[in-house]
C-alpha cells in the first residue's frame, strides 16, 4: 500500500519550518479578531440566517490580544512573515490599533495588513497607520447604490465606505486594494464602473470569483463569472498588460493598464485554482486553526492555551497540523464538486 509522501522540515534563519504533504511551507497567517459584522453580504453572512437574534461569540470566548500575540509569535517562529487581520468586521473589535502596534513590533514580521468593509475606516485609518499598519483592503462589490444595498444586506452606506478609502489613502495605508466579489445577475453589470472610478487613483481593484465558502450562501456554478470573461470585457475597453507575481503564492493575477492608469487583479479560485502554492493558515477569533478557506474542521488552540500549555507544546501542535495538511479543495471542486460537506463559514475565519 502506498504511503503518504513525507516532506522534511526546512530551516529558515535557524528556525524549523514545517512543510505540508504537498511541499507547501507556512508563510501567511490570517487572524480573525471578530466574528461579528455590521454588514450582511449574501455570499458571506446572508441576512435570513444571521438575523438580530443570531448568537455570536461572547467576549470571553474570543482570544484576548495577549493570546493572539502569543500564538502569533509561535507562528512567526514557524515561518510566518505576513499577517492579515480579518473578521467578520475587524474594526468592530475595540482598541484594534493597539493590537496592530504589538503585531507590527514582532521580530520577523514583514507585513501586517487589514481587510475591512470600510464603514469604520475613516475614523480609524490614521491611528492604524500610526500603530504600524502597512496596507488595507476594502471589500466593495459595487458603486451602484441599489446593488450596494443588496450586497451589504441593507446595512451601511456607500459614501461612508468611499470616505474610508479616501482616509486610508490620506493616511498612507497604500496601495489601497478593493476586493469585489462578482456574482452573475447581481453585480456583474457594474464591474466596469468600479474600474473606471478607481483608474488613475492609485487604488487597485481586484475581482474575486464568487466562491462556495461555507454552506449558507446558496452557491451555484452558474452564478460564477469567470475571471477570463470579465478580463476580456475590461481589456476591450482599456488595454492591459500582464504583470509578474510579487511573491510565490500570490493569489491574484495582476495586470496594468497600458496607458499607465494603474493596476487591477483577478482572484480565480473557481476556474483557475491555486491550491498548489497556498501558504496560508487561518486563526479564528475563538482560537481555532484552519488550514484552508474551505475547511471542514479546525484544530482548537484556545483550550490548550488556557489550560496552561507551554510554547513547546503549542508549537508541536501547530507544526503537526501543518505537516499533516493535505488541503486542495478548489482543485477537487473543479473535477468533483461536492456541496454536501459542511464547511467553515467565511465570516468566522475571514476571506
Amino acid at each position: 500500500m502506498a504511503t503518504r509522501k513525507e516532506f522534511p522540515i526546512v530551516a529558515l534563519g535557524g528556525t524549523a519550518v514545517p512543510v505540508d504533504t504537498r511541499g507547501r511551507a507556512l508563510h501567511d497567517l490570517r487572524i480573525s479578531v471578530m466574528d461579528r459584522c455590521n454588514f450582511r453580504c449574501p455570499y458571506c453572512m446572508p441576512r435570513e440566517t444571521f438575523h438580530e437574534n443570531y448568537q455570536f461569540l461572547k467576549s470571553n470566548e474570543r482570544l484576548s490580544f495577549e493570546e493572539i500575540l502569543r500564538l502569533t509569535r509561535l507562528f512567526v517562529s514557524l515561518g510566518v512573515r505576513k499577517l492579515r487581520l480579518t473578521g467578520g468586521e475587524p474594526l468592530l473589535r475595540a482598541n484594534l490599533p493597539d493590537l496592530v502596534g504589538e503585531l507590527t513590533s514582532l521580530p520577523g514580521v514583514d507585513d501586517v495588513a487589514l481587510t475591512t468593509n470600510g464603514m469604520l475606516l475613516a475614523k480609524n485609518a490614521a491611528e492604524l497607520k500610526a500603530n504600524g499598519l502597512k496596507r488595507v483592503t476594502v471589500s466593495l462589490d459595487s458603486l451602484d447604490e441599489e446593488v450596494f444595498r443588496k450586497m451589504s444586506g441593507g446595512f451601511g452606506g456607500l459614501e461612508q465606505v468611499l470616505a474610508g478609502i479616501r482616509a486610508a489613502q490620506e493616511a498612507g495605508l497604500t496601495p489601497v486594494k478593493i476586493n469585489a466579489v462578482v456574482e452573475r445577475g447581481l453585480n456583474d453589470h457594474t464591474a466596469l464602473d468600479l474600474v473606471e472610478h478607481f483608474r488613475g487613483t492609485g487604488v487597485i481593484v481586484r475581482f474575486i470569483e464568487y466562491m462556495d465558502v461555507g454552506n449558507r450562501n446558496h452557491w451555484s456554478l452558474d452564478r460564477v463569472v469567470p475571471s477570463r470573461e470579465l478580463m476580456q470585457k475590461i481589456r476591450a475597453r482599456w488595454p492591459l498588460r500582464a504583470l509578474a507575481e510579487n511573491y510565490h503564492g500570490e493569489v491574484a493575477e495582476r495586470y496594468v493598464f497600458e496607458d499607465g492608469a494603474g493596476e487591477i487583479g483577478f482572484i480565480s479560485s473557481v476556474t483557475e485554482p491555486f491550491c498548489g502554492a497556498c501558504s496560508r493558515a487561518r486563526l479564528s477569533s475563538d482560537g481555532v486553526l484552519y488550514t484552508c478557506l474551505f475547511a471542514t474542521q479546525g484544530h482548537d488552540l484556545r483550550t490548550a492555551l488556557r489550560q496552561g500549555a507551554s510554547d513547546t507544546e503549542l508549537l508541536e501542535r501547530i507544526s503537526g497540523v501543518w505537516r499533516a495538511r493535505t488541503d486542495r479543495y478548489s482543485e477537487l471542486r473543479a473535477t468533483a464538486p461536492d456541496q454536501t460537506q459542511k464547511k467553515v463559514e467565511m465570516y468566522y475565519i475571514g476571506g
